[in-house]
């Protein structure tokens, strides 16, 4: 006959050839995929649900249909006021939106500043139109010297 009799008693697999040709590498695919696809996505929708709790007055917003607006108020947990020309006024739901533009400086953030920066200026000794001279930062100098 053609088939040799040691070829046919080798026909059985075992369970162990199961696993290593099937099981694993199902699970290497998964664990891709984890990494690749799934990770990156929840990670994206965590930042998404911290910037819609962030929200607050005088934030430049844009939402999903593409218009962009300012914060006027938060109503509520689900909706806000966004104003996207000069005295018009839209309820929108919090959810729409879709990227923060740009948020303004607390107004706390800019006093603090504001007071530093005068209290360093107040702490050096007065300048004079003389001693405004050449070298360092003349602007800044020029900047102190017109705030007395």
């Amino acid at each position: 006959m053609f088939i040799s009799p040691a070829y046919a008693q080798a026909a059985g697999a075992s369970p162990q050839d199961t696993l290593t040709t099937f099981i694993l590498p199902m699970a290497l695919i998964f664990v891709v995929f984890y990494f690749f696809m799934i990770r990156p996505q929840q990670q994206k929708a965590k930042q998404l649900k911290a910037m819609l709790e962030g929200l607050r007055r005088g934030d430049r917003v844009v939402t999903a249909g593409g218009i962009v607006g300012t914060v006027a108020k938060v109503d509520s947990d689900q909706e806000l006021t966004v104003e996207i020309a000069e005295n018009v006024r839209v309820k929108i739901v919090r959810s729409t939106i879709t990227g923060v533009l740009s948020k303004p400086e607390p107004v706390a953030a800019k006093k603090s500043a504001r007071d530093t920066s005068d209290r360093d200026d107040g702490a050096s000794e007065k300048k004079t139109p003389e001693s405004v001279g050449a070298g360092g930062d003349i602007g800044g100098k020029i900047r102190s010297w017109l705030k007395r």
